[in-house]
Order: C-alpha cells, then sequence, then structure tokens
C-alpha cells in the first residue's frame, strides 16, 4: 500500500491544530476504496456529518473502519490527531491502530485511539484542576472501593449483615452508569437495600473526593461534568476531534452516550459502527436503544448496511436470519453470504447434561479423525458458566485439550475451592491447607490474630491446628473468639461422624447448606455473587450424578468423589500451546470466530434463563445471545439440549428452548449423534456405526422428526409407564410427551409426561408464563396446538 506524508499542523499547535490545506492524495484514496465491497467502499468514503454502519456479523466491519480512517487522512480531511476512535476493548484499539499505520505509515501514531476509559482519563489528568481534583490523582479499583464502602458503612451505622459493601458498589456504579446522582438515586430508593445503598452514595463520592481519588466509573462522569461546567474546554475538545468513530455502538451505556453527543454537537462528524442484532451487555448498562434512536439524534444520518457475510456457510447464515428473525425491536438488515451451502446445522437431543458432554466430545474426536481439524478450530459455547463442569470432565475423560475463556477451571474457581475445603475437612478434619481456608469463610469472627493463637496453641502443645481448634479455651482466646471457633469446630465434628456412611449428595447438601456459603452469596446479590451461587450448586449436581453412579445401586461416599475429583484434576495437565478446544460463555464468544461451533444446553429456563421469559425486553436479548453464538460459526454448527438436568442436586425433566421452535427445519437436521462433518463439502454424512441411535438413518428421516409433534395425530394413545400401559385422550388429538399444548389460565406450553390412566390420567406440562405444572387431564382441558 502506498505511504504518504502530512506536514506539521500550519497553525492552532497541537491543541487546535487546523485542517490540512493540502490537496488530497487521490491515488491513495482510491487504492484504499479499492479492496473494499460496494458496501464497504460507501462507507469508508462517506466521510462528512454523521453515519451510521450496521454491520452484521463476519462482515468486515474492522476492515471498514480502519479504511475509512485512513481516507480521512490520505484525503487529507483531517490530521491523524483530530481522529478520535473509540473501542471497548484494548485489543481492539491496539488492532485498528496496526491496521492503520499498515495503511498510512508512521502518521497514523498521531491517532487519538483507545477505550473510553483510556481516552477520557488521559482528559482527566489534563484537565483535573477544574473540576477539584489534582492530575495525580487515583483510581480505585473494586477492591479498594469495598474497602472504603466498609468503612462508611460502620461509621454510618449501615449492617453489613443486611447489605455487603460488593453490593453497594453494584448499585452505585449502576447509578453512576445511568446519570443518576445521589439526591435522585435517594428520592428513587424504595426499599431497605437502596435506602442503605443511598445513605453511603454521597459520602462515598465525598470520601473519594477527599483522597483525590476516582473509581473506574468516575472516569466517564466527570469528563461530562468537565463539560457541561466548562463550556470553553468542551468547545477546545469538539474543535481538537473533528471526526470521531465509535466501534460496537450497541454496546454503550448511558455516560457513553452523553459523551458522544458532546463532542459530536459541533461539526457533526459521528461514525458509528455496530450491529443491534449483537446488544447483549445489558447486564453491563448497554442500552440498545442509542442505536436504535440513532436517526432521531441525528436526523441527516446515512445509514449503511454492511449484510455480506464472509465467516459463514449459507446454512449458517440463514439460520442465523431465522434466529433473530424473532426479535421485534431491531434495525433492518438481510445478512447473505456468496460462501459455499455448508453441511446443515446439527441440533443433538440428550438425556441429561453428562449425556449431551459425552455427545459433544465423541462429536469432536470424530470430526478430528474424520476431516483432520485442529482442536483450537472448535468452540463449545454454554449460557452459565456453571454448564462448563459436565463438558470439561468429558473433554478430560476423552484426553481432548481445552482451554477455558474468561474464567478459571470450574474445580479452580474461589466458590469451588471453598466448598471443597468444606467437604474435605469433613471427611478429614486434620487437613489444615483446608482448614486454614474456610475457618473464616464466610466471615464468623475468627481473625488472623485468633488463628495465630491457634498455632501458637498447636505449636507449644505439639498437636495439629485440628486440635487446637477443639479446645479454643486452653488456647487463651477471648470468650468472642473461643465461642466463634466452638461453633465452627462443632460443625465440622457434627458432619465427620457420618462422612464415611451417609449418601455423599445429601451429605455435600446439608453441609454446604449449614457453612452458610450458599446465604453470603444471596445476600450480596450481586450478578458475580449469583453466578457464584450457580457454580456452588451445580458442585452438588456433580456430587448427586456421582451418588447416584454405583451400578450396583449402593450409595457412593463422599471420600470416593473427592478421590475422583482429585483424580480429574491431576489428569489436567495441559501444554501450552494454543492447539485447545475452546470452552467459553456465549458473552465472551463475542467477536471471536471458529471453524465449528457446539451452542449447548438450549432448555428453557436455561437459554433463555427463567428470569428473562418473563420480561419481552429480557426474552430479546437473550435470542440476540443465541445469534451471536450461532454466528461464530464458519463451516460447522451443533446445537444441543438435554431432556433431563441437574438443579439444586435433583435431575429435573427439561423442555428445549423455545428458540429451536423458532428455526427452519430445511437447514437443521435432528440426531443423537455428530454425523460426519466434510469441511466447505456441502453435505452431510450420517456417522457409521449409529453410535447414537441415529447413525443408519437418512437426513430425511432427521427432517421429518424434527418437531416433536410430527406425523398423523391420533385421537388415543398408549405409551409404556413401567410395567404398565397409560392409556388416556384428551379431544381431538393425543396428549402425548412433547406435543405443544394450550390452557385457558396458563397459556402455551409443552407437555414433558403423562402418567396414570383414565380419571387418574395426569400431565406433567411446561408453560412459558408459569413454569413447570402437573394437571389431571380429565380437568385441564388441554388443547393440541397444530
Amino acid at each position: 500500500m502506498k505511504t504518504f506524508a502530512l506536514r506539521p499542523p500550519p497553525d492552532g499547535g497541537p491543541d487546535r491544530p487546523a485542517p490540512p490545506t493540502a490537496s488530497a492524495d487521490d491515488g491513495a484514496v482510491e487504492a484504499l476504496l479499492g479492496g473494499l465491497n460496494p458496501a464497504q467502499q460507501e462507507a469508508a468514503g462517506t466521510t462528512e456529518g454523521p453515519v451510521m454502519i450496521i454491520a452484521g456479523p463476519g462482515s468486515g466491519k474492522t476492515r471498514t473502519l480502519t479504511h475509512r480512517v485512513a481516507v480521512l487522512i490520505a484525503a487529507k480531511k483531517a490530521w491523524p490527531s483530530q481522529i478520535l476512535a473509540l473501542t471497548f476493548t484494548n485489543k481492539a484499539a491496539r488492532e485498528m491502530r496496526a491496521r492503520v499505520t499498515d495503511l498510512v505509515g508512521d502518521e497514523a501514531k498521531g491517532m487519538w485511539m483507545g477505550t473510553f476509559h483510556s481516552v477520557f482519563s488521559r482528559v482527566l489528568r489534563r484537565e483535573a484542576d477544574k473540576i477539584g481534583f489534582s492530575r495525580n490523582f487515583t483510581i480505585y479499583d473494586s477492591d479498594d472501593t469495598e474497602r472504603l464502602l466498609k468503612e462508611l458503612m460502620t461509621r454510618y451505622g449501615v449492617d453489613p449483615k443486611r447489605v455487603t459493601p460488593r453490593s453497594v458498589r453494584s448499585a452505585i456504579s449502576g447509578a453512576k452508569n445511568a446519570q443518576v446522582g445521589p439526591d435522585e438515586y435517594a428520592r428513587l430508593a424504595g426499599d431497605p437495600f437502596t435506602e442503605a445503598a443511598a445513605r453511603l452514595y454521597a459520602p462515598y463520592n465525598a470520601a473519594l473526593r477527599q483522597a483525590n481519588a476516582m473509581d473506574f466509573d468516575d472516569l466517564l462522569g466527570w469528563p461530562i461534568r468537565l463539560f457541561e461546567q466548562h463550556p470553553d474546554v468542551l468547545k477546545e475538545y469538539q474543535r481538537r476531534w473533528r471526526y470521531l468513530h465509535i466501534d460496537e455502538y450497541q454496546d454503550t451505556n448511558r455516560t457513553q452516550y452523553v459523551l458522544a453527543k458532546l463532542l459530536a454537537a459541533e461539526h457533526r462528524n459521528i461514525c458509528v459502527v455496530g450491529d443491534d442484532a449483537q446488544s447483549i451487555y445489558a447486564f453491563r448498562g448497554a442500552d440498545i436503544q442509542n442505536i436504535l434512536s440513532f436517526q432521531k439524534d441525528y436526523p441527516e444520518a446515512k445509514t449503511i448496511r454492511l449484510e455480506q457475510n464472509y465467516r459463514s456457510t449459507q446454512r449458517i447464515v440463514r439460520l442465523a436470519d431465522a434466529v433473530i428473525s424473532g426479535n421485534t425491536k431491531q434495525l433492518d438488515k438481510t445478512l447473505w453470504t456468496d460462501n459455499s451451502e455448508g453441511d446443515p446445522v446439527i441440533l443433538m437431543e440428550a438425556l441429561s447434561e453428562r449425556d449431551e458432554a459425552q455427545k459433544v466430545e465423541r462429536t469432536i474426536r470424530d470430526l478430528r479423525s474424520r476431516s483432520g481439524i485442529g482442536w483450537s478450530d472448535v468452540a463449545v459455547l454454554y449460557r452459565t458458566n456453571a454448564q462448563s463442569r459436565s463438558i470439561e470432565e468429558a473433554l478430560r475423560r476423552g484426553g481432548i485439550p481445552y482451554r477455558l475463556v474468561g474464567g478459571v477451571s470450574f474445580y479452580q474457581r474461589k466458590e469451588i475451592k471453598d466448598a471443597l475445603a468444606y467437604l474435605r475437612l469433613a471427611v478429614n478434619p486434620s487437613d489444615e491447607a483446608s482448614l486454614l481456608r474456610v475457618v473464616n469463610t464466610p466471615t464468623r469472627g475468627i481473625g488472623g490474630k485468633t488463628v495465630d493463637q491457634l498455632r501458637a496453641y498447636a505449636t507449644e502443645h505439639r498437636v495439629g491446628l485440628w486440635q487446637a481448634v477443639q479446645d479454643p479455651g486452653g488456647a487463651g482466646l477471648s470468650a468472642r473468639a473461643a465461642k466463634a471457633v466452638e461453633g465452627f469446630g462443632f460443625l465440622v465434628s457434627r458432619f465427620a461422624s457420618k462422612a464415611q456412611t451417609a449418601p455423599a449428595d445429601e451429605l455435600a447438601r446439608e453441609l454446604i447448606q449449614e457453612t452458610g456459603l450458599l446465604q453470603s452469596y444471596r445476600d450480596q446479590n450481586t450478578p458475580e455473587a449469583l453466578a457464584r451461587l450457580e457454580n456452588i450448586h451445580e458442585l452438588l449436581n456433580a456430587v448427586a450424578e456421582f451418588a447416584g453412579g454405583d451400578p450396583s445401586g449402593e450409595p457412593r461416599t463422599l471420600s470416593e468423589f473427592l478421590q475422583e475429583v482429585s483424580l480429574v484434576a491431576d489428569v489436567d495437565r495441559l501444554g501450552d500451546d494454543d492447539n485447545r478446544v475452546t470452552l467459553m460463555t456465549l458473552h465472551a464468544s463475542k467477536g471471536l470466530e471458529f471453524k465449528v461451533v457446539f451452542v449447548t444446553g438450549l432448555e428453557e429456563g436455561l437459554f433463555p434463563l427463567a428470569k428473562a421469559a418473563q420480561d419481552p425486553t429480557e426474552l430479546e436479548e437473550e435470542r440476540r445471545l443465541l445469534y451471536v453464538g450461532v454466528t461464530r460459526a464458519e463451516e460447522a454448527l451443533y446445537l444441543s439440549y438435554a431432556r433431563s438436568r441437574y438443579r439444586y442436586g435433583d435431575q429435573q425433566s427439561s423442555v428445549r428452548s423455545r428458540f429451536l421452535d423458532e428455526l427452519d427445519g430445511d437447514d437443521l437436521l435432528r440426531t443423537e449423534s455428530g454425523g460426519r462433518f466434510e469441511a466447505r463439502a456441502g453435505r452431510f454424512e450420517p456417522s457409521a456405526g449409529g453410535t447414537g441411535g441415529y447413525g443408519d438413518m437418512s437426513p430425511d428421516y432427521w427432517k421429518r422428526s424434527l418437531r416433536p409433534d410430527s406425523g398423523p395425530k391420533r385421537k388415543t394413545k398408549r405409551v409404556a409407564s413401567g410395567e404398565r400401559e397409560v392409556v388416556y385422550d384428551e379431544g381431538e388429538s393425543a396428549i402425548v410427551p412433547g406435543v405443544r399444548v394450550h390452557h385457558r389460565s396458563f397459556g402455551n406450553g409443552k407437555v414433558l409426561a403423562v402418567e396414570g390412566a383414565g380419571e387418574r390420567a395426569a400431565a406433567t406440562v411446561f408453560f412459558n408464563s408459569v413454569g413447570q405444572k402437573k394437571l389431571k387431564l380429565a380437568f385441564a382441558r388441554l388443547q393440541v396446538v397444530e
């Protein structure tokens, strides 16, 4: 690519450079636009006024944006220092800068390019004195913030047993991102928690100022106040940044939206790039209305759609369009591709989450042996981190190397290690490492000084730490500390007495409940805490699954479970190479791509989440999340769900996700086996041997069996249930497991199971509105939905 140089700014200095006066390098501009498709050329070449680029997945968004910046420089529209590009990750900013540098040379180094927080922290360093801070202000991280809030809670009489510093931090962060100040937050407070947070909000801000510190949210909030209080400063930055670019605009929150609007108010040269269909961060404060309302904010804006997908096969692209078409709030666009037709998308049904994980593992091995794909070409995606446990175990057993993105290995997570430490103490109270880990987790008044006294007692009397715990009075502890240690020792002793005989699942569930771990995370009531709570429940699910897995029917002990966990962890010795299967949440997968993608756990209550099913706005975000997952796949896509899954220690029936019922059967095949994958071959062949029960069936069979209510309806149906036949009849169509039905009070649902005969016949139905219900057919008046 041709490079070119710009002469220094002729006037105004670096802070207020005038626009370049040299003539444009037409040859360079033509070369920059020549390698783009027509839509990309239009987006890169439209440099004046507001522009919204709707960029579908795999449509060359980054390429278009970097060429647009390069065109501005080549056309002499602006000095590099007059171009601001805002991203959401430092990685994205580095990639954009490197690409622009490749296109125009070292001149690109003068651009302002980075995350919102990094760019505006630089602004605040320059202008801090104008808002009462010094330029060497400290930026508090979450730990600093929580320590400060803990001190304030003591000072202002807020009970830490009812409100935690972490939950208050989360509440104040949400308020700051929504541009809600302390006074307004206090007026809106309507429950004990928000009232407590409101009492701390203003003192917290005052303490930050006194310490010459800002928290992460202040890095965006203070620039807005700076610009509002000092219009001359705003004017200076408007003149400095004549061209504003914002990547991933659908992920902006209220403060980011306001900052962008303030900066673009003079020149209105704002270019936003994004895809409303990939807006999946509402829980972080992202507001999809920012991109949906861009045309209202800038009526003269030009909208350009990048709809050609360069990543995926035609079948995957069509399925993605089918996924997102269920949303009502979206910008018009149609994704298409010139790529090959590709293989059908495979829908795998499993009996349980363990069966699902095993099917994923077998399919990955089959793909590698047949087509030679690398492990790193494969990604397994899931809705919640807790789902990784069964998948990790299956891959370990199968000898498949993997890496976990966005988190640590399931058994290495803090909350899991804490829970396992309690379980190990029940089996072996002399395990000092486990004792020290949880003696004050959750907080029970056994601080570092108390532990030091116990250790001194153990050393003096040449006994273990556990013996010292059993004699708190002899260790010279205060009455309060002795009572706390005595309570901890009694808890461990009580469960240790039955650890060798009690069923593993019953013992684990009761012990973890009484430790207070679960309640401590419930009390924090933050997204992070609830995720940790869900992970502990998943551990209990693993214990329950283990306890019921002995073919002899004999209950397995907790000691046996811990031994298996230790052996599994020891096998996990992966090399430093990157040739590993990637495991991650759907949220973490955004912006990535893989040849083969598995989207797992497509069940009601899990994906979409139960709470989202009750809120149309949240349900649309869940559908966008599935769209993101589907569009990560280049050549092969597998969707899966389990008919039952462990929840809170019990195995419960599951209903496949409503999202699957919205998909087009022409591009989706249902099978219990992985099938044969031929990269870019445009065909699908069943696996030999029928490993999953469908190996000898043709694709036509799978198409016919895709929908559970396909085939002729019969008025009466007999289904084997144990050793008896169940006979039931309801109206013109049979009420059988899998059919969709309508209830006059509960609305539409799906039949999970039917039992009994005659007047005793009953159906278990999962309703979209109220969840799972068990109804007697003689009175329910269910109607089959065709």
